[in-house]
């Protein structure tokens, strides 16, 4: 690690980044300069029609995963935006495809998702904050299908028959705030609508989030907007966003949103950044078409799934690669001796201190998450992401356990050294992708039934014992059939801390057991969220937010984002 990357935060080194206009990254990929829509200097949205299918067949998409994260990740992001600058270090044409920062993270704890270090994506203050707007435009969207619900119920005309008690639509805003999650609405007089409870999500966990970032195109889109389930009438009837005709007026409030952003690596390879929906919560991962738009535009086209391999990817793999009719070429999967030591049961003032038997007793969540890869048909390249206080004692073991399981483990210093310290990964990937070593396929098939799925995903994929459902959610199976959504894919909301539902539980855990609180149908998305214990769709800040250590001089500079 150098010098300078030790003294500098990764806003001066984002900011000290030699910047090139959006028309030269563009340039880089064929595009014309007339097809931007540009965002000031260094921004801009593609158009959809720079999708080609005909491209996409010969092209390889390689998706970055992680093994279960301390609460700060373990840098999937800084990896993937390493490894794309370490692909065209070698001469291999490659270009990243992630998503886009919730500004509940950027001001909690978690920080931004723009990369660390020398591997980042710029302008990472623009991507961090408002960046092109279509958080924006989803909250909007969202809370437009919310206005027109609850007027339809005020409005006596023309009204639907709703049953308040039934609705389970909620607005969303892009914070975390914990007071928001239950509230009642409508008080204050009958000009002021109906009394009920009701609550926000957070726009990353919300369904038209989903929806944008799985639509193929904007018919698709419009089509998944009708098909959102509001909830029944006082007949039981079941309602959708179809018989409010929100959906048109909520695809034109996401006309722009729904286009791909290009931006660029700190190294000058183009990056798109589209979407961002939470993994613990939602599916985590970019869009659909952003996806395909890299794999139109590169050979090589590196994408990451959020947190572990046990929420990111399973999804990625058993939702969007369906959904899109997407193949995965390689998988990469991070891990971090930090990590490792974590899951030895290293306490978090001790993550930082050597410790081989740390990691010899945590390595057996990273072995999990290999062979759960292996059940997809994938073999993964372990990317080591280097921290300046891991030693080579435990670097060895990594790597020699890893070969035991006939898996490489590569050290990568992308934080450090930007694309030259992701070289050997670079490598390692272009070897698997040649060498088809693997040939992908979903772990489950969406016909068998929800429960079916879900037994699935749990005894294979977290190593549970036993799933159990608690009242509501055997009565919501009910009404799933009589809805007819059995053949829908399921989303697991659940920690990313560990394979169980209690973060407790690090390591590999087994014999356990966990339990499905409840289930929300996103008929739009395209799915059934299962949830597992106390996860929240709407989270808090911690006691001492990042915004406390964030400011802005006269001129214009900020100071304290990451």
């Amino acid at each position: 690690m150098s010098t300078q990357a030790k003294s500098l935060s990764d806003l001066e080194i984002a900011t000290k980044a030699t910047i090139l206009p959006i028309q030269t990254i563009a340039n880089k990929l064929g595009i014309n300069s007339d097809e931007l829509e540009c965002y000031g200097k260094y921004k801009a949205k593609l158009p959809l029609h720079l999708n080609d299918e005909s491209k996409i067949a010969s092209h390889h998409l390689v998706l970055v995963t992680a093994i279960n994260p301390t609460p700060a990740g373990e840098g999937k992001t800084t990896v993937s935006i390493g490894l794309t600058d370490g692909l065209n270090v070698i001469g291999e044409q490659a270009m990243a495809v992630l998503r886009e920062p919730s500004l509940g993270p950027v001001f909690g704890m978690k920080g931004g998702a723009a990369g660390g270090g020398y591997s980042q994506v710029i302008p990472m203050i623009d991507i961090n904050l408002h960046f092109t707007g279509d958080f924006s435009a989803i909250e909007k969207a969202n809370n437009l299908l919310a206005a027109l619900i609850d007027n339809n119920i005020q409005n006596k005309k023309f009204s639907l028959n709703i049953d308040p008690r039934t609705i389970v639509w909620k607005r969303v805003m892009d914070m975390n705030d914990r007071s928001l999650r239950d509230i009642v609405i409508g008080l204050g007089g009958t000009t002021n609508g109906v009394p009920r409870e009701t609550g926000f999500n957070i726009t990353a966990a919300s369904e038209v989030m989903a929806i944008l970032c799985l639509a193929l195109d904007f018919a698709d889109l419009k089509q998944r907007l009708g098909n959102i389930f509001i909830g029944y009438t006082y007949d039981k009837k079941p309602i959708f966003a179809r018989d409010l005709k929100a959906e048109g007026a909520m695809a034109i409030l996401l006309k722009d949103a729904i286009k791909p952003n290009l931006v660029q690596t700190m190294e000058g390879n183009p990056a798109i950044i589209h979407g961002g929906p939470f993994a613990n919560i939602a599916q985590g991962t970019n869009s659909i078409i952003a996806t395909k738009m890299g794999l139109s535009l590169s050979k090589y086209m590196i994408t990451e799934a959020g947190f572990g391999a046990d929420l990111g990817a399973e999804k990625f793999l058993d939702i969007k690669c369906p959904s899109g009719n997407l193949k995965p070429s390689a998988l990469v999967l991070v891990a971090t001796i930090r990590a490792l030591r974590h899951h030895g049961g290293a306490k978090s003032g001790e993550f930082n201190s050597p410790n081989i038997e740390f990691i010899k007793k945590g390595f057996t969540n990273l072995q999990k998450h290999i062979e759960n890869c292996q059940k997809f048909g994938l073999t993964a390249i372990v990317a080591i992401n280097h921290f300046i206080t891991d030693t080579q004692e435990e670097i060895d073991y990594v790597i020699a356990e890893c070969a035991k399981l006939g898996v490489k483990a590569v050290v990568t210093k992308c934080w450090s050294e930007g694309g030259k310290g992701t070289v050997a990964l670079a490598q390692a990937v272009v070897e698997a992708v040649e060498s088809k070593s693997g040939t992908y396929h979903a772990l489950y098939d969406w016909k068998l039934s929800i429960e079916d799925k879900i037994k699935t995903i749990a005894t294979e994929i977290y190593g549970a014992s036993e799933v159990n459902y608690a009242p509501k959610a055997l009565n919501q199976l009910k009404e799933f059939t009589a809805l007819g959504v059995q053949g829908l894919p399921v989303c697991m909301a659940k920690t990313q801390k560990s394979f169980s539902s209690d973060e407790t539980k690090v390591g590999r855990p087994t014999n356990f057991e966990i339990t499905i609180r409840e289930f929300e149908l996103a008929a739009g998305a395209g799915f059934v969220v299962a949830i597992v214990g106390d996860m929240m769709r709407m989270p808090g800040l911690p006691n001492i937010p990042a915004s406390e250590g964030m400011d802005i001089d006269n001129d214009g500079n900020i100071t304290g984002l990451s």
